[in-house]
């Protein structure tokens, strides 16, 4: 103990100080965490004030850290990044006098100057050890490199935060369903996973009927659940698959599932409703991008979306004109990943193009010490993107049976606004065209009408989802009548 409390005191220094964290003091705070799961059953009364844990800090100390923190990224990435070097050096600019209140004379570093040269924000004082890739369903792949000890740091985060978020524990076997080349989410589940003692399966973007078979196959396993118990999944494989469950007779009783994680994408609430019926497990999402790790965002139970002041300092900004965006307005997230969580690419007020709503009014719920925001809305594309934002579309799509899953669909402009095509199971569909129409009206969706179709040749092109990513296996799925019964 005397070691851990050693280690926590070094990590709060290395905060303060804006110096480098040791990732084995990380990693001792996560050990002693797991050692007290494993001696008591529960994570300790104090495990609140643990990296990470969403703690409410005193304003003051608040805007003393965010000011030092500022300036330590800035400082780092002018002094060794070739992009922030020119950019401070043409603008004039002096790491070292910004403030909060003058953070925006730093200029927005646009998604396309990163995917263009990705080697121009490595830090030349740093030793790169691996690229991490986006999926690239909404553009060309982005390139981010992490170091050696910025993969420790971030798998001792992971690690706190399935104990403490996800009550994982050691009886419980995670399943992992994301795209496989997506090596740093992978690595960070499966390392943070197995250091609790709980049990990892890789299953990857698979058939969705393999997948449903892995998650109902009984495991055997001395000392753990009978069956898989945590999900790790995008939301269009999720879709993908609950009308696999929905079509062929799958039950919730076929599976062991506690909960399901959702991630990189947007949940609708109807796909969150269909997803718990069908596959028997509480339904979480958060928000985290490759870019901006560790900083990301937690719901609350108000439905806002919270974001974490600790790891990084966020923004809200209007998508054209960076300028601040007014409360009740849409925004694009503005991302500064902080030294020292990050010392290999440097990003400094970066446009992550997601969009969400400020709250008109400031929350009352048990984060509202922490910035707040609507959930992720779509992907900034222009100005239709805010019209008929995608978490409006998959709301409408994704609550109706008709419409297979995940929902394809186009927005097409016209001179009256978009028109938005959508593929179904069999037209003519009279009555689910009308409760469309009648829903998207209600929603308040700038639409000059819907199209439906049931040949995937006849819609115009639509736009790739996670679910896309498809891996082949040589698994075969076993008939419906011979399926193994859940164990009790």
């Amino acid at each position: 103990m005397f070691g851990t409390a050693l280690s926590q005191l070094r990590y709060g220094m290395a905060i303060l100080r804006n110096s480098r964290i040791r990732p084995q003091d990380l990693e001792r705070i996560a050990r002693d965490l797991i050692a007290t799961l494993a001696e008591f059953g529960e994570p300790g009364a104090d495990s609140a004030l643990l990296p990470g844990q969403a703690g409410a800090v005193d304003p003051a100390v608040r805007r003393t850290v965010t000011e030092r923190s500022l300036r330590a990224t800035a400082r780092a990435a002018a002094q060794h990044t070739a992009h922030y070097r020119r950019t401070f050096d043409a603008l004039g600019l002096d790491p070292g006098s910004l403030t909060p209140e003058t953070w925006d004379r730093v200029p927005v570093t646009p998604k396309e100057a990163l995917r263009g040269l990705p080697a121009a924000f490595v830090s030349a004082a740093s030793t790169p050890a691996l690229m991490a890739l986006t999926t690239g369903t909404s553009g060309t792949p982005t390139a981010v490199w992490y170091s050696r000890a910025e993969v420790e740091i971030a798998v001792a985060m992971s690690t706190v935060s399935a104990v403490l978020g996800m009550g994982l524990r050691p009886h419980h076997t995670m399943a992992y369903a994301g795209c496989s080349r997506a090596t740093l989410p992978l690595l960070n589940v499966e390392e943070s996973v197995t250091r609790i003692g709980a049990s990892f399966v890789q299953i990857g973007t698979v058939d969705p009927a393999v997948a449903l078979d892995r998650l109902a196959t009984p495991l055997g396993l001395r000392g753990k659940a009978p069956q898989i118990t945590h999900l790790t999944v995008s939301a269009s494989y999720l879709s993908a698959l609950v009308e696999e469950a929905e079509r062929n007779d799958w039950q919730a009783k076929d599976f062991g599932l506690e909960s399901i994680g959702v991630g990189g994408e947007v949940l609708s609430d109807p796909l969150r409703e269909r997803a718990a019926v069908a596959l028997g497990a509480r339904i979480s999402t958060a928000y985290m991008s490759t870019e901006a790790l560790p900083s990301g965002g937690t719901p609350c139970t108000e439905g806002h979306l919270h974001h974490t002041t600790e790891f990084g300092h966020m923004e809200i900004l209007d998508p054209v004109t960076h300028g601040p965006t007014p409360p009740g307005a849409v925004g694009i997230i503005v991302q500064t990943p902080y030294v020292p969580y990050r010392d290999c690419t440097l990003l400094l007020r970066y446009a992550t193009g997601d969009l969400v709503r400020r709250p008109e009014a400031e929350p009352t719920c048990e984060l509202a010490h922490l910035p707040a925001t609507s959930p992720i809305l779509g992907r900034w594309s222009g100005p239709r993107s805010i019209d008929v934002p995608t978490r409006s579309v998959l709301d409408l799509l994704e609550s109706e049976p008709d419409i297979p899953l995940p929902a394809r669909y186009a927005l097409v402009d016209r001179p009256g606004g978009p028109v938005l095509h959508v593929l179904v199971r069999r037209t003519p569909a009279a009555a689910l065209l009308g409760r469309l129409q009648e829903r998207a009206t209600t929603a308040g969706l700038a639409l000059d009408g819907i199209v439906l179709h049931d040949d995937p040749a006849t819609l115009p092109p639509t736009g790739p989802v996670r679910a896309d990513l498809r891996e082949h296996t040589f698994e075969s799925v076993r008939p419906a009548a011979v399926r193994v019964a859940r164990p009790a």
